[in-house]
């Protein structure tokens, strides 16, 4: 990227450590929480932190959870994650933290060590191209080889990060160039020829898409996480009360629009609801903000297409439009911003009552299919009955997050998120053992925040480590594992595609959770009757100062519906059998 760095003039510049320059460029970004772990190559700056109390570091017990929590502390916060890493291997351990962020669009600037510049090239002791490594999974990345350019270049990053489509940016710093002084000078702004991102909507397409809304007779509101990363939801939600369009969510967008809302259809994609997934199938006019039109949420394109709609894509980044789908009407720019002229717009319309009674009528005569419906049993816990109770207890209130498997499916079917980013999990990438350090990230960001991680089994055991981290700085995370001691999505797609071969999917050899909890000194508790569930659930959030890890033995069968198989479209779901009773052939 070609740029230059409009430097603050300062005859009283202070000359310091490239090291201390680090630490000072924190400061001047006003970061809370550094999440990280020391090595040889960050040893400079682990000793100029020493020195300093304008941020707190967070040590965590491996590199990937520092890149997660940074990455959820950014989620529940909009501020600029932070996670400084070592060289070689400490680097290599960030770089599913990275990718996660990047698929996902948040906004991380993640600094790690590297050898000394003569150094480089030669195969040393921890040594790793981070810049080569991680090209395709950061919004950008520098190599600084001086140590003036330490803090123009922080200052670059921090803005790459959050501005246009957010994202990971990576600084590395070699060992030598953190011991070199410097005088330190902050840059006050940041130009940059190659980098300008378009927030302001093009007028013309604004009032071309709201004409189109206006004129629907079966309207169609669908949007992602780049509504709730741009801050988008309160308009939003104005938009569509004024409208009074129904509205869907993808997983990254729960909580965009308020769950509990009558114009809420639930969820689509591959387990989203019925009524969600067919009315998106069956509109003549769509409107996507922030969303990207992925496998996961319409499946075979072709079978989405075959349907005659008009689309309007409204994102910040113009690469994500017309990607998958060719749209009608394309909008670039920030969705709050768009969203914002297109009120104003509709504000003026003298005559904005659309004539969408029919529609309703079929999105209700969907919703009688009830496909979240499942059965209870009073002998075996149902993975969805703790979820639904979790959200009765926590009041809706809760940050949740979760790892990647059927637990996950299930929180986002049936924990219904009225706020933006109070749900905190890995959308694009799928990466299993984010659950326990993102649930770290929301804590911070808030510390008395109800925090609950829903997780399976396998994922957990992947970054089981962070429960020292957890007893370390007392943070009171309430665990919620359904614990059907299989790998439950594997094992779900095993019966379904492969004959009940359940090929290294089931966990053998798991650990006593509630005896592991209690040895890093947490509560540990196992429920295994159904009725014990929202007793156990009451219990342990009444214990507002410690972290209480719940194994919920649940049902082993239980399966996530509705279900799109890979391939197909979206009116053609695999529905539970309870909700496949109520279908009158309509598929």
């Amino acid at each position: 990227m070609d740029s230059s760095a409009h430097s603050a003039t300062d005859s009283h510049a202070k000359s310091m450590t490239g090291a201390d320059i680090v630490i000072n460029c924190l400061i001047e970004e006003k970061v809370k929480f550094v999440f990280g772990y020391p090595g040889g190559a960050v040893l400079h700056i682990y000793d100029a932190l020493y020195k300093q109390n304008g941020f707190k570091h967070i040590l965590v017990r491996h590199e990937q959870a520092a890149v997660h929590a940074a990455d959820a502390y950014s989620r529940a916060t909009g501020d600029v994650g932070v996670a400084l890493v070592t060289s070689g291997p400490g680097a290599t351990n960030a770089v599913t933290g990275i990718a996660t962020a990047y698929m996902d669009s948040i906004p991380l600037v993640v600094i790690s060590g590297q050898v000394p510049v003569p150094a480089i090239g030669m195969d040393a002791f921890q040594e790793v191209d981070m810049v080569g490594v991680t090209r395709p999974c950061v919004k950008h990345n520098f190599l600084v080889k001086h140590v003036k350019d330490i803090a123009p270049t922080i200052k670059k990053a921090f803005f790459i990060a959050k501005t246009g489509r957010p994202g990971p940016v990576v600084v590395d710093i070699p060992k030598d160039i953190t011991a070199h002084i410097a005088d330190f000078i902050y840059p006050k702004t940041v130009e940059m020829r190659s980098y300008s991102p378009l927030l302001k909507g093009h007028s013309g397409q604004i009032k071309k898409a709201v004409k189109m809304l206006l004129g629907a007779k079966r309207p169609m509101i669908y949007t992602g996480g780049g509504l709730v990363l741009g801050n988008g939801a309160d308009e939003l939600v104005k938009l569509a009360k004024a409208l009074n369009f129904p509205v869907t969510n993808t997983l990254m967008g729960l909580g965009g629009y308020p769950a509990t809302d009558k114009q809420f259809v639930g969820m689509l994609g591959m387990h989203g609801s019925y009524e969600a997934n067919m009315a998106m199938q069956h509109c003549d006019v769509l409107l996507a903000v922030g969303a990207r039109f992925d496998d996961r949420v319409i499946g075979n394109p072709k079978h989405f297409t075959s349907q005659k709609r008009s689309i309007i894509h409204i994102d910040v980044d113009p690469s994500s439009i017309s990607k998958r789908v060719k749209v009608d009407v394309p909008i670039v720019g920030d969705v709050q911003s768009v969203l914002s002229d297109m009120n104003e717009i509709l504000a003026q319309e003298e005559n904005k009552t659309t004539d969408t009674a029919d529609w309703w009528d079929q999105i209700n005569e969907w919703r009688g299919v009830q496909s979240l419906d499942y059965a209870y049993s009073d002998t075996v816990i149902k993975p969805q009955y703790v979820v639904q109770k979790l959200w009765e207890v926590t009041k809706g209130e809760a940050y949740v997050t979760s790892d990647v498997g059927q637990h996950q499916m299930w929180a986002a079917q049936y924990y219904k998120f009225d706020k933006p980013r109070r749900w905190i999990n890995s959308g694009g990438l799928g990466t299993m053992g984010v659950g326990l350090p993102y649930a770290m990230g929301c804590q911070f960001a808030d510390k008395h925040a109800q925090v609950a991680c829903i997780t399976g089994e396998g994922s957990i055991q992947m970054n089981i480590q962070e429960l020292s981290t957890c007893a370390q700085y007392g943070l009171p995370i309430k665990v919620i594992l359904l614990n059907n001691r299989y790998l439950g999505m594997v094992r779900q797609w095993q019966e379904f595609f492969y004959e009940n071969r359940y090929s290294e999917s089931y966990m053998d050899s798991l650990p006593d959770f509630v005896k592991l909890a209690e040895s890093y000194g947490h509560i540990g508790m196992q429920i295994t009757n159904p009725a014990d569930v929202e007793g156990a659930l009451k219990e342990a959030f009444a214990r507002k100062d410690k972290f209480v890890f719940m194994d919920f033995l649940t049902d082993q069968a239980e399966n996530v519906f509705p279900m799109v198989e890979n391939g197909k479209g979206l009116s053609e779901m695999v529905l539970s059998p309870l909700s496949g009773s109520r279908l009158k052939g309509e598929q």
